[in-house]
């Protein structure tokens, strides 16, 4: 089968599924790769929190911060599904720096993530993805913006309509009236965007080894894996990776390291026109076709 007709055909899949998205399988050491408008820029939710970790452990690194700091952290008080760890705490509590850095990244915890930002800024943040070369990948806001949407005022039975709007009310330029949803004022990004940064974090770049192998433990130790996960974990393979979520956005970006010694990076950015919050088949077929593009590359 020709790349052409395997990407037209997985692009009927995604469609058939309700789903529009945005692939990218790359060896990180020969670089060849294989995606699906991996250009396109989406709002990427607690996808930020991979950047968000290695510009504060740079500023670690340079002696700017100290990682045993500890932090208050006021609680979150959310009491809607998804949030996990102190954004769900009831009193206030007092955390390392380097221990916020597992919580944000680790469990996808949004209040770990504020105190993170609190510390180093969404715009320095910015600063050093491009410092490192690192470009396509845009931090503006906090997490608890995220919390701040029609799915959170709803009545639960409700919900349904917040995704709605989510999947009628944008524009063709990916503007949307939900901020959160509008690529030029949420957290930004595209699938190479992430892949050149998971590239950097894995083999050598401008980023210090040493935040590098943190990050990855930090990424293996992911808590959230249904959604690839079940397609690139085997006893001949390690996946370390972070998802993010946000009303019809699923998304979920990675690393899979095979005993072969083959290592490729894959991210998954999508957007559901599906109006459910619950759709496990959606991170079912994300999954599906980012294993069907990685065994495209693998075997190629």
């Amino acid at each position: 089968m020709t790349i052409e007709a395997l990407i037209r055909g997985l692009r009927a899949e995604l469609e058939s599924g309700g789903l529009r998205g945005s692939f990218l399988v790359r060896d990180l050491h020969s670089g060849y790769e294989i995606g699906i408008d991996p250009d396109v820029q989406y709002p990427i939710a607690s996808l930020i929190k991979v950047p968000l970790a290695a510009a504060t452990l740079e500023r670690i690194h340079r002696g700017d911060i100290d990682g045993s700091t500890t932090v208050a952290v006021q609680p979150g008080r959310i009491t809607t599904p998804g949030p996990t760890g102190l954004s769900r705490f009831r009193h206030e509590a007092h955390v390392a720096i380097d221990d916020l850095l597992y919580l944000s990244t680790s469990i996808s915890d949004g209040a770990a993530a504020d105190a993170l930002f609190d510390i180093t800024s969404p715009a320095e943040v910015t600063r050093l993805m491009h410092q490192w070369d690192l470009h396509g990948i845009t931090a503006r806001h906090r997490i608890r913006d995220l919390t701040e949407t029609p799915a959170e005022r709803f009545e639960v039975t409700e919900v349904p309509l917040a995704h709605s709007l989510a999947i009628t009310a944008g524009t063709t330029g990916r503007g949307h009236p939900l901020a959160q949803l509008d690529v030029t004022r949420a957290n930004s990004g595209s699938a190479r965007a992430f892949i050149d940064l998971l590239q950097a974090l894995w083999t050598p770049s401008k980023i210090h080894h040493s935040i590098g192998a943190r990050v990855r433990e930090l990424m293996a130790n992911n808590l959230l894996r249904h959604r690839l996960a079940p397609e690139f974990v085997s006893d001949a393979s390690t996946w370390s990776s972070k998802t993010g979520t946000l009303l019809n956005l699923r998304h979920e970006v990675g690393v899979v390291e095979h005993a072969d010694g083959r290592t490729f990076g894959i991210a998954a950015l999508t957007e559901s026109h599906v109006a459910a919050a619950t759709q496990p088949e959606a991170d079912t077929l994300m999954g599906w076709v980012a294993r069907t593009l990685r065994d495209h590359l693998r075997h190629s």
